[in-house]
């Protein structure tokens, strides 16, 4: 077996200083002995030259050379993306792959470079991302068209269920009401994904998958509604009218509870709150400060007359009734949608009842002592939002009379009909 290059030239120095210091008749001949000296040493140098030259590449500079001429490579260093070689090709990052072979147990999603979405460039040390993916390591998902500039990118474990706070929270136990705004986001998923794969939320006005669409103006399809005989249907039991020139029907009514931590609505006295309407294209609209006031029927116009005020007429017409509920703990609020625009089945008032000063609007003070949490030793009940009568119309996009041009987002109404979303007939088709 044959010894290793240090070994060797450890040999062979060794027998150059015996020879040159203790071989009498090569150090009395001074200039026999340079000459000699000078072919020894040049002969060590090529040996030298030889073990630096054993490892492939001498490591390329980024390893150190072992036993058996094999290169150590330093972190993140290796050739072809494995370890050893001449260390002169880079890894690049790790992360868990989003398709991969099982495992012997049946596992999937191991680590894999570039997570088996992109190639790595060996060069750079960098992984060069297949379409629908980005990051580092290729490690999360690029929205389609960057959300065509209409809404943002999101991960799955941040999206919600919901539009509006009480879609989730819909009052059917205590567990599920309360108040609050916006929709649902659950409690972390550790699903391998959860935080890798994304997904657009388009902005208000847009949608589809890449939020490219328009949407347009829903309303209630005209020709399911049979016109009644009345002028004016007769009002129900809360007084609440009809809709003109369509009998008994009715619109959506919704009903908000608040109650008083300490059961004694007068406590609400001179505080502000708002409300917050969100339309069907997802517009979100907030009121005007608005005062409580001892005398509930004065409550119920000022809550009327905010949210007709709203822009755009994006409210054109409520009716809202506000009574005391039983022992006086709280107050029932009874929101009844009658306009026109907002016919069918809406998306359920947010009430905003957290303080907000300077530099904030609405500038309310809130509603300090509103009863957050359910009692269970009292089996209170907590403040919600419920839809209490569905009404009796539909709410569709065009009417379901007209098409939607998703350039435009306007309808464009099938022959016989007009209007924003199609609901007015223009002749029997």
């Amino acid at each position: 077996m044959f010894m290793s290059r240090k070994i060797q030239i450890q040999a062979f120095f060794s027998f150059c200083v015996h020879f040159r210091f203790q071989t009498p008749f090569i150090s009395s001949l001074s200039n026999h002995s340079f000459v000699v000296m000078k072919i020894l040493i040049g002969t060590l140098a090529l040996l030298i030259g030889f073990s630096n030259a054993a490892c492939p590449n001498q490591c390329s500079g980024h390893g150190t050379c072992g036993v058996d001429e094999v290169c150590t490579c330093y972190p993140g260093w290796g050739t072809g993306g494995d370890a050893g070689g001449d260390c002169s090709d880079r890894f690049c990052p790790y992360e868990l792959a989003w398709v991969d072979f099982p495992s012997r147990g049946g596992s999937r999603h191991k680590y894999a470079e570039c997570a088996n979405m992109g190639e790595c460039d060996r060069e750079l040390g960098e992984c060069k991302c297949f379409k629908g993916y980005e990051g580092k390591a290729c490690g999360r998902q690029s929205c389609p068209n960057h959300c065509s500039g209409h809404g943002t990118c999101e991960y799955m474990k941040d999206l919600q269920f919901g539009i509006v706070y009480n879609e989730y929270y819909d009052g059917s136990s205590p567990a599920l009401s309360g108040l609050g705004a916006g929709g649902m986001t659950f409690e972390q998923d550790f699903s391998w994904d959860s935080d890798r794969a994304r997904l657009c939320v388009c902005d208000a006005g847009w949608t589809g998958l890449s939020c490219e669409d328009r949407m347009c103006p829903y309303g209630n399809d005209v020709m399911d509604v049979i016109p009644g005989f009345d002028e004016y249907a007769t009002a129900d039991s809360n007084g609440i009218p009809g809709l003109a020139g369509y009998g008994n029907e009715v619109g959506q009514i919704q009903t908000v509870t608040l109650y008083d931590a300490d059961d004694d609505i007068s406590n609400f006295v001179g505080q502000t709150f708002a409300m917050k309407f969100t339309s069907k294209l997802n517009e979100t609209f907030v009121t005007q400060p608005i005062m409580w006031d001892a005398d509930l029927d004065v409550l119920a116009g000022y809550i009327e007359t905010a949210l007709e005020k709203l822009p755009n007429r994006v409210v054109d017409d409520v009716v809202v009734s506000a009574e005391s509920s039983s022992g006086a703990t709280g107050v029932v609020i009874n929101v009844s949608f009658i306009g026109r625009f907002v016919q069918g089945k809406q998306h359920k008032l947010e009430i905003v009842t957290e303080r907000c000063e300077i530099g904030c609007t609405p500038r309310i003070t809130g509603l300090a002592n509103l009863r957050s949490f359910a009692d269970p030793v009292l089996s209170t009940t907590l403040s919600t939002v419920q839809i209490t009568t569905a009404g009796s119309h539909q709410s569709h996009e065009c009417g379901r009379r007209g098409k939607c041009n998703r350039k435009k987002g306007v309808c464009e109404c099938f022959t016989g009909f007009i209007g924003a979303a199609c609901g007015t007939i223009t002749a029997l088709a």
